[in-house]
């Protein structure tokens, strides 16, 4: 990392202040195009899960974070509760491209995972596609596992989903 990237003040809060989730969504609808060439499918999934987010979350169980830099959004990461009991997702992951190689992404997901265990969730699962490589890289840091593969077509183009679980009593995790 560079020695100037590596003095940058970086913080990791709740994202819990005017404008953090609409930034969320705005942040992954332009930097996924930008990225990815991903259409508003993409933002309109992610306007989704904000939003269900913002009516009815429950904060003992469910949690948001954004990563600023010098005092700049430029990441988030949301954790929900699953379908079923004790199990959680982890949401929109996000580091901008200006703010990649901070350690960001690692953070937030550090952050989200503290917040399950401390919230009593068994497991934590995500869905992705295959091409969000550095994504990727943090989920098999944290240990979690790819336990389902198929195709996907969606937001423009034709991609592999992926489910990945992370069992939060497996002493690796």
């Amino acid at each position: 990392m560079p020695k100037e990237a590596s003095q940058r003040r970086t913080v990791i809060r709740r994202a819990d202040r005017p404008g953090d989730l609409g930034w969320v969504v705005m942040a992954h609808g332009e930097t996924y195009s930008r990225q990815f060439g991903f259409n508003t499918d993409f933002e309109a999934l992610v306007a989704k899960i904000v939003g269900d987010y913002a009516v009815k979350h429950s904060p003992v169980a469910e949690a948001a974070w954004v990563a600023e830099v010098e005092g700049e959004r430029a990441g988030s990461v949301f954790l929900v509760a699953g379908e079923e009991p004790d199990v959680a997702k982890l949401r929109v992951l996000l580091v901008t491209s200006a703010a990649r190689g901070l350690g960001l992404g690692t953070r937030l997901v550090e952050q989200a995972l503290a917040f399950a265990r401390e919230a009593g969730y068994r497991s934590v699962t995500l869905w992705t596609t295959d091409n969000l490589v550095s994504a990727r890289r943090i989920y098999e840091h944290f240990g979690f596992v790819l336990t389902d593969e198929r195709p996907h077509h969606g937001f423009g183009h034709h991609l592999v989903g992926q489910t990945w679980t992370l069992d939060l009593h497996d002493k690796a995790a």
